[in-house]
C-alpha cells in the first residue's frame, strides 16, 4: 500500500518508517526535517531511509492557511498515519480533506486521553476523564475520530502509547521525571529521595512496540477500524520497585527516602517538579487486553528491559554518569 506518515522522525517514526519500507510498503514521509531524530539510519540501516519519499511540509502553518488536508490528501495514499495531530481543528480538516478517499487513518494518540483511572490496570471502555491540558486536547481529538467512525463510517484506528522509550532519549525516570542524574545517583547509592511512598505507578511502553502495534492495525483492518486502543507494556511499575530494579542492575543496593508531596517537590527544579505532578497524578496503568485480543499485539519488551536498553545507551554516550 502507499502509506503517508505525518511526522515520521520521531521516537516511533524512527521505527516505524523502517518496518513499513520492510514490509514493502510505499511510504512517503511528511516532515520539516529529513532525516531521523534518533539515530542517523534508523534502527534498520540507512537502506530503508532512502526509499522514502520525503515531503518537506510545516503542518502548523499550513493547517493555518486551511491547506494541510488537501495537500495529505493530494498525496493520494491508501493508508495515511498521523503521529503529529494535538488540536481538534487540525484533525477535522484532515478527516474532511480524506473523506471517501484512504482506506484507513492511523491517529497517533495518549494514554492521558483516560485522565484519572477508575480502576486498574484501566481500560478503554472507561470514560474519559482527562486532567491535564495535553490529555485534553488528545481526547477531544479521539471523541471526534471515534465519532467520525460510527456517525460516517470514517475508516479510523486511534492508538494510545503510554511513556514511550528507546535509544537516544531519557525515559522517564524512578522521580517521574527526566533527570538523567536520579539514575546516576541510584548507581552510586546516593539518596533518591521519592514523593510519598513511592507507590504511584509509570506505564512505558518501547518504541519498537508502539511501531508494531501501527503495523498490527494496518494488518487487522476490521478489528481495528472505529477502534482505540491502549499500547503499552504487559504492566507498569512502582516508582520504588522501578528505583530499586535500577540499582539491582549493578549489584547495588537503593538508597532511598520519601516525602509527602507538598515537601518533595520544594527538593526539585520547577521543571522536574511539573514533570514528576503530570506523571504521579496520572499514574498510569493500563490494560493492553483489546490490542491483544483485536490487534494481535504482543509487546517485545517489558518495562524494565525497554528501561534498561536505553539507560545502557545513555550511559555508553556519556549521558548518565555511572
Amino acid at each position: 500500500m502507499r502509506v503517508v506518515v505525518i511526522g515520521g522522525t520521531g521516537h516511533t517514526g524512527t521505527y516505524l518508517v523502517p518496518r513499513l519500507i520492510d514490509a514493502g510498503h510505499e511510504v512517503a514521509l511528511i516532515s520539516r526535517n529529513q532525516r531521523p531524530r534518533y539515530g542517523p539510519d534508523g534502527p534498520l540501516g540507512s537502506a530503508a531511509w532512502k526509499r522514502v519519499q520525503w515531503v518537506e511540509l510545516d503542518r502548523i502553518k499550513s493547517d493555518a492557511s486551511g491547506g494541510f488536508g488537501m495537500q495529505v490528501a493530494a498525496m493520494k495514499a491508501d493508508v495515511v498515519i498521523d503521529m503529529i495531530c494535538y488540536q481538534l481543528a487540525s484533525a477535522k480538516q484532515l478527516v474532511d480533506a480524506l473523506r471517501g478517499r484512504i482506506q484507513l487513518l492511523i491517529h497517533c494518540g495518549t494514554t492521558w486521553a483516560s485522565g484519572a483511572s477508575l480502576g486498574v490496570p484501566s481500560s478503554e471502555d472507561e470514560p474519559r476523564r482527562p486532567i491535564c491540558d495535553y490529555g485534553r486536547r488528545k481526547a477531544e481529538i479521539e471523541e471526534y475520530l471515534l465519532e467520525e467512525a460510527r456517525r460516517a463510517g470514517f475508516p479510523v484506528t486511534v492508538l494510545r502509547p503510554g511513556h514511550m522509550v528507546g535509544c537516544g532519549w531519557v525515559p522517564v525516570n524512578p522521580a517521574a521525571n527526566f533527570n538523567p542524574q536520579v539514575f546516576s545517583d541510584l548507581v552510586k547509592v546516593k539518596n533518591v529521595c521519592l514523593p510519598n511512598l513511592g507507590m504511584e505507578t509509570l506505564h512505558h511502553v518501547h518504541s519498537d512496540d508502539v511501531a508494531q502495534a501501527f503495523m498490527q492495525a494496518l494488518a487487522n483492518w476490521n478489528g481495528a477500524v472505529g477502534q482505540a486502543f491502549n499500547v503499552v507494556s504487559a504492566s507498569a511499575l512502582t516508582l520504588r520497585g522501578y528505583a530499586e530494579a535500577v540499582a539491582g542492575w549493578f549489584g547495588k543496593p537503593p538508597k532511598l527516602s520519601f516525602l509527602p508531596w507538598e515537601e518533595w517537590k520544594k527538593t526539585a527544579s520547577e521543571e522536574d517538579a511539573a514533570a514528576t505532578w503530570e506523571h504521579i497524578r496520572h499514574s498510569s496503568c493500563c490494560s493492553i487486553e483489546k490490542a491483544r485480543r483485536l490487534l494481535g499485539y504482543q509487546p517485545r519488551y517489558t518495562s524494565l528491559d525497554a528501561i534498561k536498553e536505553s539507560l545502557t545507551w545513555l550511559i555508553q554516550n556519556g549521558r548518565v554518569e555511572v
